[in-house]
């Protein structure tokens, strides 16, 4: 036992505090995760060396050049000056300075579009300035969803960037919405860049969308870095979505989300795979760091880390209660396949679930599909994790009886987190609860609680936990570690 201090949680909690492990004398690591870890490791050097900033003509030209004037609707100027600036092979469009109000804006090859310092570029208040771009090639996202609105709109392009040190607005307060997991009519995203090669984010701050702030789909060498975003102003407030793309690069982000932070998706029935994801901090009302929940195609070779994910404090702008519902979250419920995923070097604070993972059979496809078996989520590290204030539900892995998880790893993780108030769920007493929308909330119809209150664990191959410590503010009426439902080749609890 161990005292942990109130400066440490920053709350009246009682002085007696609990730690458990799962400690390594018993379990070595697994031969398969020296590998990954190396090949991991290259695949992030050969994307550092590949993803570099845009490149392209030094001309540049601006708004105000194509009959701009302060005050009045920017979109026909900016776009007048996008397109001119291509006809002539390329360059820089600028917003040089003050407010710039605009409806949809299409990108155009060979374009980096320049949000100057000092100068913001705001979302059109009235919807008719948003026309819909519906994507050429059909995928989940439009027929599910209907997401076809944005601010700035990129389909099939190569070579084009969005920079600078100013901000964009999407003054989604202004377009009133409900939560949902369907379409979102009426509320637009700001960013949706489909099927581009060469696409590089920089330097900006993003506000307020009506809806998710940015959607990358099925794009290739996309970088991404510097970006300061706070999208709380709107229900389904994404920080930044990345669907089936290849070769991407996330970095020195700062993030504040009302609902998912960086998410991974699997909509546009295309490959994920080679994504770094490194020194970014992550507050969202949701989960922080996401794979999901559309998985219909492949995750692969994932690195995510020197992270600080969580939920936002009593002092953040949120649209939502403080916390979030998990700080990572890995979930195949739509018949994909995710394997080789590392997440090092992390901290999770402030999140009722640190860890969770899903494998079930909802198979969501497009309406003429026919639906998928279940996926495989496989070869999994999760290490050199740390954090306070989380809890009190705990960590869960939870699969199905006919799809199990597949090789989890465990290590070097130290945690802190509330402890439970209720009584213990009886394991027993929680169905397979196919179906649920996956995420750590899945638990509320059964107390909202794990029945472990370090880990839970249920069909799940190949489970090894090494130095595997939650530190409880009080003790805990639940066990630190529960993983006897269908858990096999289980070492360390």
């Amino acid at each position: 036992m161990s005292n942990l201090s109130r400066r440490t949680f920053g709350i009246s909690l009682a002085a007696l505090a609990v730690a458990s492990s799962a400690r390594a004398q018993t379990c070595a690591v697994p031969d398969w995760v020296a590998p990954l870890r190396r090949d991991l490791e290259a695949m992030a050097v050969k994307l550092t060396q590949r993803l570099k900033p845009w490149s392209g003509p030094k001309r540049v030209m601006t708004p105000e050049a194509f009959g701009y004037k302060p005050g009045t609707l920017a979109t026909t100027a900016i776009q007048k000056a996008i397109d001119a600036c291509a006809a002539k092979g390329g360059g820089t469009v600028r917003l040089a300075h003050g407010d710039y109000t605009s409806g949809t804006i299409v990108l155009r090859d060979n374009i980096r579009f320049d949000v100057a310092k000092g100068a913001r570029l705001l979302g059109s208040l009235d919807l008719k300035d948003w026309p819909e771009h519906v994507a050429k090639r059909r995928t989940v996202q439009d027929t599910n969803m209907g997401m076809n609105q944005s601010l700035i709109f990129a389909e099939g392009l190569r070579n084009i960037a969005l920079s600078g040190g100013g901000t964009i607005d999407g003054r989604g307060d202004k377009f009133k919405g409900n939560e949902t997991i369907h379409g979102t009519p009426g509320r637009p995203f700001i960013l949706r860049i489909i099927d581009c090669k060469s696409v590089h984010i920089s330097g900006l701050t993003m506000k307020d969308s009506p809806c998710w702030m940015q959607n990358y789909l099925n794009c290739d060498d996309l970088l991404i870095e510097g970006l300061t975003i706070d999208n709380q102003a709107n229900w389904n407030n994404d920080g930044i979505d990345i669907d089936g793309c290849r070769n991407v690069i996330v970095r020195k982000c700062h993030i504040s989300s009302g609902d998912d932070g960086i998410c991974f998706k699997g909509a546009a029935q295309a490959p994920g795979e080679n994504i770094l994801v490194e020194d970014c901090t992550v507050f969202s009302s949701c989960n922080a760091l996401k794979l999901g929940t559309d998985s219909q195609s492949v995750f692969r070779n994932v690195l995510a880390r020197r992270l600080t994910l969580g939920g936002p404090t009593e002092a953040m702008r949120r649209i939502k209660g403080v916390g979030a519902i998990s700080g990572i979250s890995w979930e195949i419920v739509d018949g994909g396949h995710a394997e080789n995923i590392l997440a090092t070097d992390i901290t999770i604070n402030n999140a009722r679930s640190p860890l969770f993972m899903r494998l079930d059979d909802r198979g969501r496809v497009q309406p003429d599909q026919p639906k998928p078996a279940p996926g495989t989520l496989r070869r999994v590290v999760f290490e050199h994790i740390r954090g306070t204030d989380n809890g009190p539900r705990g960590s869960f892995l939870i699969g199905i009886p006919a799809r199990r998880i597949e090789d989890v790893v465990i290590r070097d993780v130290d945690l802190s987190q509330r402890a439970s108030s209720k009584p213990p769920v009886d394991e027993a007493t929680i169905p397979e609860m196919y179906n649920l929308y996956p995420d750590a909330e899945m638990l509320k119809d059964w107390g909202n609680e794990a029945p472990a209150y370090g880990l839970w664990a249920r069909h799940v191959d190949g489970l090894t936990l090494i130095d595997f410590k939650v530190r409880t503010d009080a003790p805990d009426p639940r066990p630190f570690i529960l993983a006897k439902t269908d858990v096999s080749r289980l070492c360390g609890a």
